[in-house]
């Protein structure tokens, strides 16, 4: 790991199920290819295609007979797409610099040369030399460090099958704390103590899912705090989670997103999506068990509000897509597409009703023993979304057509009889919609009511009644993400002045895709706010990661 010049110098040893001969492509991208040897350390002839949009350049490598184990020596390029390197004072202790991985959906090519699909799952051994002040972690199981200069080597070995997309370490100063039997949560020394308090639930969250879904395969389920140029709220990269610190609220009102996470150690990791375009399979599944979870610890009105937010923000993405109505299907064909640019609530939040309409269609307990039967089925596996289709012909005759399952699948926008999230608390705040409500009427809310609240005022509500809410519930201050991102979209369309200085500053602190998007789209929409908009980002895009800058950009870029 070469702080200074951006790279990994890195060699990777495949081996083959069985002897082969005759060409192997690998995918690469921006990989500075050196040699490619085979287990005797003979060179292979090998070609490097020209880089094709979006999917990188072809390794083709060629076979002599019966070659079991070849390996690659190449370094990576200081923009691989995977890679975030950090400088110090972009970290919480401000001494030290981190390096982190992002490889999903095809990003793993950028750090070492392999057929990135998730078709095909893989174990590997890694070593990972940094420098002897730093700490390596990996989504894998530690095997031991050595010291044997002024550098460490970390030794971490995967025994479980993964796709490529879940290869993932980071590089940094970083701190552990038990939070139980089988989990730990990792953070720079300065965040750990906040980020145990936080996730000090996790290991009742992990039995609560085994009960739902059958034992966890995993063994461990450690959660890594990230620096804030995460792009994601999580990423459910085996044995080792990666999550977001805006998640540090300080009163647990956001690990619902750890819920989600741990819920793809079933859903996504353990059944996996055949490609990008059947991703639904990955998410929507994730979204009904993270749910179904929730309920379990929260109740079904917690869990009811996280539906109704899911509902709101799928109908945001169907809005976002009114031109390319294509994107808003479950089952997406992306020949020359670029899986980020497309990526949205829609596989989550759409996916997810057509569950709960076959739950609904079923009753519960078939339709627990029919997700059981699944994930038994599937596991170790990918699938396509037409293998999904025939295995529900089989476990539940009809179902699908019972609940016009095509129109999920096949036909954009959200059916007419998707099903509707309905409690006593969402009738609540309904009726407050669009009001400034009194201190009395909502001093019981949670920050999921108050968020759904105001993901719900108008369009049009007055910069009068914004400065009402504000002077009465002080949102501009709110340290709840959810909550304040959702008031400053609100009060960027009233041109409430505090807004923009609120915004500028949080669009400087956090790199989370699901904030910086609708900030950053609410800001470019307005004719006012539009050279603002270019100015802050010119100002932060160098604390993003590359895929966030690419999402903004897109934004940026529109008429």
């Amino acid at each position: 790991m070469d702080f200074r010049t951006r790279r990994l110098h890195a060699e990777v040893t495949l081996t083959l199920k069985e002897p082969s001969a005759g060409p192997l492509d690998l995918d690469t991208r921006e990989l500075d290819i050196r040699a490619v040897v085979d287990d005797q350390g003979k060179p292979l002839p090998f070609h490097l295609a020209p880089p094709e949009p979006i999917l990188g350049s072809r390794l083709r490598i060629q076979l002599p007979k019966g070659l079991r184990q070849l390996t690659v020596r190449y370094r990576t390029s200081p923009q691989a797409s995977a890679l975030q390197w950090l400088t110090p004072s972009q970290t919480a202790g401000g001494q030290h610099p981190f390096l982190f991985s992002q490889c999903q959906a095809i990003h793993a090519r950028s750090v070492i040369p392999l057929q990135d699909t998730p078709r095909i799952r893989i174990r590997y051994k890694a070593a990972l030399t940094i420098p002897k002040a730093l700490k390596a972690v990996m989504a894998a199981g530690f095997v031991r460090r050595e010291e044997p200069s002024v550098e460490a080597v970390e030794h971490y070995e995967m025994p479980q099958p993964i796709p490529p997309y879940l290869l993932a370490f980071a590089v940094g100063s970083l701190a552990a704390k038990e939070l139980g039997p089988r989990s730990r949560v990792w953070a720079e020394p300065e965040l750990l103590e906040a980020a145990a308090s936080e996730f000090e639930d996790v290991d009742a969250m992990l039995r609560m899912a085994e009960s739902l879904f059958g034992p966890y395969d995993w063994e461990r389920f450690d959660l890594l705090t990230m620096p804030p140029s995460f792009p994601y709220g999580g990423m459910e990269n085996p044995r080792l989670t990666f999550l977001t610190p805006t998640l540090l609220a300080g009163d647990k009102s956001l690990v619902n997103v750890v819920a989600h996470e741990l819920a793809h150690s079933w859903t996504g990791n353990l059944v996996t999506n055949a490609s990008a375009e059947h991703f639904w399979l990955n998410e929507s599944f994730t979204v009904f068990a993270e749910r179904r979870i929730l309920e379990a610890l929260e109740g079904q009105e917690e869990a009811t509000l996280h539906a109704a937010l899911g509902r709101r923000s799928l109908e945001t993405a169907i809005e976002h897509f009114k031109a390319h109505p294509q994107h808003t299907v479950l089952r997406t064909h992306l020949a020359g597409i670029d899986p980020d640019d497309v990526f949205s609530q829609v596989p989550y939040e759409k996916g997810y009703l057509m569950l709960c309409a076959m739950e609904q269609a079923v009753g519960r307990p078939a339709f627990d023993g029919y997700l059981k039967r699944y994930i038994d089925t599937f596991r170790f596996q990918a699938l396509t979304t037409e293998d999904w289709v025939a295995f529900t012909e089989r476990e539940l005759p009809g179902v699908l057509a019972k609940v016009s399952a095509d129109a999920y699948l096949h036909q954009p926008g959200i059916p007419s009889a998707a099903p509707s999230a309905r409690s006593g608390k969402l009738e609540e705040i309904q009726r407050l919609k669009g009001t400034v409500p009194s201190p009395d009427a909502v001093k019981d809310w949670t920050p999921t009511e108050w968020q759904l609240f105001l993901e719900w005022l108008p369009v049009n509500f007055s910069r009068d009644n914004i400065r009402a809410l504000d002077e009465r519930f002080r949102f501009t201050n709110s340290t709840n993400s959810e909550v304040l991102v959702s008031w400053l979209v609100a009060a960027l369309r009233a041109h409430y002045p505090p807004a923009l200085e609120r915004t500028e500053t949080f669009l400087g602190e956090v790199g989370r895709m699901k904030y910086l998007k609708p900030l950053y789209s609410a800001l470019h929409s307005s004719r006012e706010y539009r050279g603002k908009a270019k100015e802050i980002f010119q100002k932060y895009a160098d604390r993003y990661h590359p895929i966030a800058k690419q999402g903004i950009e897109g934004i940026l870029s529109r008429a």
